[in-house]
Protein backbone atom coordinates (compact mmCIF):
# COMPACT_ATOMS: atom_id res chain seq x y z
CA UNK A 1 0.00 0.00 0.00
CA UNK A 2 1.20 3.27 -1.23
CA UNK A 3 1.27 6.18 1.83
CA UNK A 4 0.35 9.76 1.44
CA UNK A 5 2.32 11.95 3.71
CA UNK A 6 -0.08 14.78 5.46
CA UNK A 7 2.22 17.63 4.72
CA UNK A 8 2.61 16.66 1.03
CA UNK A 9 -1.19 16.24 0.48
CA UNK A 10 -3.68 18.44 0.03
CA UNK A 11 -7.25 18.01 0.20
CA UNK A 12 -9.74 20.05 -2.63
CA UNK A 13 -13.02 19.93 -1.55
CA UNK A 14 -14.93 21.23 -5.03
CA UNK A 15 -18.16 22.99 -5.46
CA UNK A 16 -19.96 21.44 -2.15
CA UNK A 17 -22.37 24.49 -2.81
CA UNK A 18 -25.92 25.16 -1.72
CA UNK A 19 -27.07 25.45 -5.54
CA UNK A 20 -27.03 21.84 -5.73
CA UNK A 21 -30.05 21.88 -3.31
CA UNK A 22 -31.72 24.09 -5.66
CA UNK A 23 -31.32 21.71 -8.58
CA UNK A 24 -32.54 18.80 -6.46
CA UNK A 25 -35.44 20.57 -5.24
CA UNK A 26 -36.56 21.55 -8.87
CA UNK A 27 -36.48 17.55 -9.70
CA UNK A 28 -32.90 16.76 -10.74
CA UNK A 29 -31.68 13.19 -9.47
CA UNK A 30 -27.94 12.82 -8.09
CA UNK A 31 -26.03 9.67 -7.65
CA UNK A 32 -24.10 8.91 -4.56
CA UNK A 33 -26.38 10.40 -1.94
CA UNK A 34 -23.67 9.68 0.87
CA UNK A 35 -20.63 11.82 -0.54
CA UNK A 36 -21.11 14.75 1.47
CA UNK A 37 -20.98 12.67 4.39
CA UNK A 38 -17.53 10.97 3.17
CA UNK A 39 -16.51 14.53 2.46
CA UNK A 40 -17.19 15.54 6.29
CA UNK A 41 -14.56 12.22 7.38
CA UNK A 42 -12.34 13.45 4.98
CA UNK A 43 -12.03 17.03 6.29
CA UNK A 44 -12.41 15.64 9.88
CA UNK A 45 -9.72 13.45 9.05
CA UNK A 46 -7.55 15.70 7.20
CA UNK A 47 -7.79 18.29 10.15
CA UNK A 48 -6.71 16.06 12.52
CA UNK A 49 -3.68 15.17 10.87
CA UNK A 50 -2.96 18.41 9.94
CA UNK A 51 -2.98 18.15 6.19
CA UNK A 52 -3.77 20.84 4.39
CA UNK A 53 -7.68 21.40 3.38
CA UNK A 54 -8.38 24.27 0.06
CA UNK A 55 -12.34 24.97 -0.49
CA UNK A 56 -13.08 25.62 -3.94
CA UNK A 57 -16.43 27.89 -4.80
CA UNK A 58 -18.21 28.29 -8.00
CA UNK A 59 -19.15 31.78 -8.94
CA UNK A 60 -20.57 31.79 -12.15
CA UNK A 61 -20.81 34.75 -14.41
CA UNK A 62 -23.89 33.53 -16.03
CA UNK A 63 -27.26 35.49 -14.95
CA UNK A 64 -28.79 32.60 -15.27
CA UNK A 65 -27.08 30.23 -13.18
CA UNK A 66 -27.85 29.75 -9.11
CA UNK A 67 -24.21 29.87 -8.59
CA UNK A 68 -23.64 33.87 -8.83
CA UNK A 69 -21.61 35.06 -5.81
CA UNK A 70 -25.44 36.88 -4.50
CA UNK A 71 -27.72 34.04 -4.81
CA UNK A 72 -28.36 32.03 -2.18
CA UNK A 73 -26.75 28.97 -3.78
CA UNK A 74 -23.22 30.21 -3.60
CA UNK A 75 -23.04 29.25 -0.45
CA UNK A 76 -21.14 26.26 0.81
CA UNK A 77 -23.19 23.18 2.23
CA UNK A 78 -22.84 23.59 6.07
CA UNK A 79 -20.96 20.10 6.62
CA UNK A 80 -18.41 21.02 4.14
CA UNK A 81 -17.87 24.70 6.00
CA UNK A 82 -13.87 26.03 5.92
CA UNK A 83 -12.16 26.34 8.93
CA UNK A 84 -10.90 29.91 9.54
CA UNK A 85 -7.79 28.58 8.13
CA UNK A 86 -8.16 26.99 5.51
CA UNK A 87 -8.55 29.19 2.21
CA UNK A 88 -11.34 29.40 -0.16
CA UNK A 89 -10.43 29.83 -3.76
CA UNK A 90 -13.21 31.66 -5.95
CA UNK A 91 -13.51 30.17 -9.49
CA UNK A 92 -15.44 31.45 -12.78
CA UNK A 93 -14.39 28.60 -15.33
CA UNK A 94 -14.69 24.55 -14.64
CA UNK A 95 -11.36 24.11 -13.34
CA UNK A 96 -10.03 26.20 -10.07
CA UNK A 97 -6.21 26.09 -11.45
CA UNK A 98 -7.42 28.54 -14.23
CA UNK A 99 -7.73 32.32 -13.22
CA UNK A 100 -6.99 31.36 -9.38
CA UNK A 101 -3.42 31.01 -7.45
CA UNK A 102 -4.27 27.76 -6.76
CA UNK A 103 -1.30 26.21 -8.37
CA UNK A 104 0.58 28.97 -6.43
CA UNK A 105 -0.62 27.97 -3.45
CA UNK A 106 0.10 24.31 -3.94
CA UNK A 107 4.01 24.79 -5.06
CA UNK A 108 5.01 27.21 -2.05
CA UNK A 109 3.45 24.59 0.39
CA UNK A 110 5.23 21.48 -1.66
CA UNK A 111 2.18 19.61 -2.14
CA UNK A 112 3.31 16.43 -4.06
CA UNK A 113 -0.38 14.63 -3.92
CA UNK A 114 -4.42 16.18 -4.36
CA UNK A 115 -7.41 14.20 -3.34
CA UNK A 116 -10.35 15.92 -4.83
CA UNK A 117 -13.65 15.83 -3.87
CA UNK A 118 -17.00 17.47 -4.50
CA UNK A 119 -18.90 18.00 -7.38
CA UNK A 120 -19.67 17.31 -10.26
CA UNK A 121 -17.80 14.56 -11.06
CA UNK A 122 -18.03 15.08 -14.95
CA UNK A 123 -17.44 18.63 -14.48
CA UNK A 124 -15.62 20.48 -12.04
CA UNK A 125 -14.33 17.42 -10.52
CA UNK A 126 -12.50 15.98 -13.62
CA UNK A 127 -11.41 19.45 -14.95
CA UNK A 128 -9.50 19.93 -11.35
CA UNK A 129 -8.16 16.49 -12.09
CA UNK A 130 -7.12 16.59 -15.45
CA UNK A 131 -5.24 19.67 -15.06
CA UNK A 132 -3.84 18.83 -11.43
CA UNK A 133 -2.24 15.85 -13.50
CA UNK A 134 -1.07 17.43 -16.47
CA UNK A 135 0.97 20.07 -13.98
CA UNK A 136 2.69 17.13 -12.22
CA UNK A 137 0.78 16.67 -9.43
CA UNK A 138 -0.16 12.99 -8.15
CA UNK A 139 -3.86 12.84 -8.61
CA UNK A 140 -6.43 10.84 -6.40
CA UNK A 141 -9.88 11.43 -7.23
CA UNK A 142 -12.16 9.86 -4.54
CA UNK A 143 -15.31 8.18 -5.42
CA UNK A 144 -17.56 7.84 -2.82
CA UNK A 145 -17.03 11.61 -2.15
CA UNK A 146 -17.81 12.88 -5.44
CA UNK A 147 -21.46 13.02 -7.63
CA UNK A 148 -23.32 14.13 -10.50
CA UNK A 149 -26.57 14.32 -12.30
CA UNK A 150 -28.36 12.59 -15.04
CA UNK A 151 -28.06 14.21 -18.71
CA UNK A 152 -28.84 13.92 -22.25
CA UNK A 153 -26.40 12.43 -25.06
CA UNK A 154 -25.65 14.69 -28.57
CA UNK A 155 -28.47 12.13 -29.74
CA UNK A 156 -30.85 12.49 -27.24
CA UNK A 157 -30.37 9.26 -25.36
CA UNK A 158 -30.56 9.58 -21.55
CA UNK A 159 -27.52 8.76 -19.40
CA UNK A 160 -28.64 7.73 -15.51
CA UNK A 161 -26.08 9.86 -13.05
CA UNK A 162 -24.83 6.68 -11.90
CA UNK A 163 -23.74 6.12 -15.64
CA UNK A 164 -22.40 9.29 -15.97
CA UNK A 165 -19.82 8.78 -12.82
CA UNK A 166 -19.11 5.57 -14.11
CA UNK A 167 -17.37 6.88 -17.74
CA UNK A 168 -15.78 9.77 -16.03
CA UNK A 169 -14.16 8.17 -13.39
CA UNK A 170 -13.17 5.71 -15.82
CA UNK A 171 -12.14 8.15 -18.31
CA UNK A 172 -9.68 9.90 -15.38
CA UNK A 173 -8.30 6.17 -13.91
CA UNK A 174 -5.14 5.44 -14.72
CA UNK A 175 -3.73 8.83 -17.01
CA UNK A 176 -4.93 11.50 -15.23
CA UNK A 177 -6.19 10.27 -11.60
CA UNK A 178 -5.91 7.60 -8.99
CA UNK A 179 -9.86 6.51 -8.36
CA UNK A 180 -9.78 5.93 -4.64
CA UNK A 181 -12.45 5.72 -1.81
CA UNK A 182 -12.95 7.90 1.09
CA UNK A 183 -12.05 5.03 3.87
CA UNK A 184 -8.76 4.52 1.48
CA UNK A 185 -7.49 7.99 1.84
CA UNK A 186 -8.13 7.78 5.91
CA UNK A 187 -5.60 4.58 5.85
CA UNK A 188 -3.18 5.80 3.47
CA UNK A 189 -2.78 9.10 5.31
CA UNK A 190 -0.20 9.38 7.56
CA UNK A 191 1.77 12.12 9.49
CA UNK A 192 5.94 11.63 9.16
Amino acid sequence: MVFFCARHTALIVVDVQKAFDEWEAAGKRRNNPGAVNCIKNLLTDFRLKKAPIIHIRHASLDPASRFQYNLPGFAVKDVAREQSDEPVIVKHVNSPFIGTDLETRLRRDNIETVVIVGATTNHCVDTTARTAANLGFETKVVRDATWTFACAGIDGEHFTADQVHAMTLANLQGEFAEIVTASSVVSRLVQR
